[in-house]
């Protein structure tokens, strides 16, 4: 059932991948216009907050691998990217089992307060087995992953808003522990916001019971829908409320014909060998749960070509189509939108200067609708 929240909900955010890996955001061999140098990545997110997105995500490999011959670390190039903006919150993906707790929280804290309260993190458990065991480290069951991503939040959490903190779980222990300075105070903000990411069922608990975000891979509504109902019930019998991001490639442009060309161009030029990889290393991720449900579990060929399954999320066609698809899924739970480009700088500002106005527009509307049926309806007695 489509859920209806647009008249109760703040205005829909936006953020992007930051490219701090080499090849873009499809693995393919077709032209994209996007660096993954420093120099790039700063005037690409002074031009992300000019435009009007909120936040940027810094991915994170260890490892060539699949058309990601290089790559910068997550959490510096996310501290760069603050001290290179004003308003621009930066996430920076990083990983349990690679870092500490309280060494990421003690960063974390750093970089909060050099950029007065923008700093986040996503919680990522891995998909990726070599990261972990050609460093001598242990590499956890898929639910073991995620039971230790949960313990690794709550530490987080507890290390950033107490005192003489103490943890005692399966996998981290702490004692006593404080530390100062705290976050950078933000008016409802309690914390640097934690996401969490994921599709699969221990995922989705997590989300619920957990983060302050759930991200999804890419999805239409239907498979948003799903997710949103799961995800939200299982918060609400914890006591609490997350918000939703969901992953995105945009392609917009001046026609739907020729948007939907240039997804035909970009999965034909597939690099068919680096797909295949990255399929088989993810059999540890979703596909290796035992409902079968989860992070790539049911991934197609054409989907993978988008390693984040973006283009499920159909955001293809022109500024207005893509604007309205937009206002769909919000009224169906999303919060958040995480897009990729092709050629990210000159890609994003146009959605920013073209579908971010027009989806202001629509939800301005429906603000406006929503305040006439409520004015219409009769009062209780």
């Amino acid at each position: 059932m489509t859920q209806q929240h647009i008249g109760r909900r703040e205005p829909l955010k936006f953020a992007y991948w930051v490219p701090n890996v080499s090849g873009g955001l499809v693995v393919s061999t077709i032209e994209q216009r996007t660096d993954w140098s420093y120099d790039y990545n700063v005037r690409l997110a002074q031009t992300a907050e000019r435009v009007g997105f909120e936040y940027a995500l810094s991915q994170v490999r260890y490892l060539s691998s699949y058309g990601a011959a290089q790559q910068h670390e997550s959490t510096s190039t996310s501290l760069a990217l603050l001290l290179a903006t004003e308003r621009l919150k930066v996430i920076a993906a990083v990983h349990p089992g690679l870092w500490e707790p309280a060494v990421l929280a003690k960063f974390i804290l750093t970089a909060d307060q050099f950029s007065h309260g923008r700093a986040a993190v996503n919680v990522v458990s891995g998909w990726f087995k070599d990261e972990y065991t050609k460093l001598g480290l242990p590499w956890l069951e898929h639910d073991e992953r995620y039971r230790r991503s949960a313990e690794f939040i709550e530490v987080l959490r507890g290390l950033w808003t107490q005192e003489d903190f103490r943890f005692a779980g399966d996998f981290y222990r702490v004692n006593d522990f404080t530390l100062r300075p705290g976050p950078y105070p933000v008016e409802g903000r309690p914390h640097p916001e934690i996401f969490q990411g994921g599709n699969s069922t221990a995922a989705r608990f997590n989300g619920g019971a957990h983060a302050d975000w759930y991200f999804s891979n890419g999805k239409d509504f239907d498979g948003f829908t799903e997710q949103y109902d799961e995800v939200t019930g299982i918060a609400a019998e914890h006591g609490r409320t997350v918000r939703f991001g969901l992953n995105g490639f945009a392609i917009v442009r001046d026609s739907r014909e020729e948007a939907q060309e240039q997804l035909r161009e970009i999965i034909a030029k597939a690099d068919a060998a680096s797909v295949e990889g990255f399929r088989r290393s993810v059999q540890q991720a979703g596909p290796s749960t035992s409902d079968r449900k989860g992070m790539w579990a049911d991934s197609s060929f054409e989907d993978l070509v988008q390693y984040n399954d973006g283009f499920r999320t159909q955001l293809i066609g022109t500024p207005e189509q893509v604007a309205e698809r937009i206002i769909e899924y919000k009224r169906r739970g999303v919060d958040l939108f995480l897009l990729g480009f092709l050629h990210f700088q000159e890609e994003l500002e146009e959605f920013g200067t073209t579908v971010i106005p027009l989806v202001r527009e629509l939800e301005a509307e429906e603000d406006a609708r929503a305040e006439r049926e409520g004015a219409l309806r009769p009062a209780s007695v």
